[in-house]
């Protein structure tokens, strides 16, 4: 899936190329080609690293299962991250595939990720829901911290049987 995006990327480059070395476009104009380019080479580029697998940056889905968690405690060089594994619920049954997201960094998620992965190795699967941070009110892109999220876990509910 990746191979056509990359070659697709090199295909504009090559005819970016040719229109700047033998076209009679103003200078202006080639100027903001080149630009324009190499912008969306950085745009392309973390587009295919989210789908290679690296873990997601995106909000936690609103309901998920939660299947591994690791933890990156901060240090003075680097700001620290949390790693998660979640498989997204969707009309109260998993999605058929499983996806890895980062969260920031905090003590309390820590916390609550370690009990909750604590539980996970005695059997008990932990279902969890996130919810964006309420926050004042106003154009969200103005707020620093604004995309943070509130992530609650809990156990897992035995599935009834019905008798026999």
């Amino acid at each position: 899936m990746t191979l056509p995006i990359v070659l697709s990327l090199v295909a504009l480059a090559f005819v970016a190329l040719l229109a700047l070395l033998w076209s009679h476009w103003p200078v202006w104009l080639k100027g903001l080609l080149a630009l324009s380019v190499t912008l969306f080479y950085f745009f392309a580029n973390e587009a295919v690293h989210s789908m290679w697998g690296w873990p997601s940056v995106d909000h936690l889905p609103a309901r998920f299962v939660l299947l591994s968690a690791v933890f990156d405690e901060p240090t003075a060089k680097r700001p620290g991250a949390l790693y998660v594994w979640v498989n997204a619920l969707q009309d109260g049954k998993p999605v058929a595939q499983p996806r890895a997201f980062v969260l920031p960094y905090s003590k309390d998620l820590h916390a609550l990720l370690s009990e909750a992965m604590k539980k996970t190795r005695d059997g008990v699967s932990q279902v969890g829901s996130s919810e964006p941070k309420a926050g004042k009110a106003g154009f969200a892109w103005l707020r620093p911290g604004s995309d943070e999220q509130v992530v609650k876990l809990r156990d897992l509910p035995v599935p009834q049987l019905p008798e026999k």
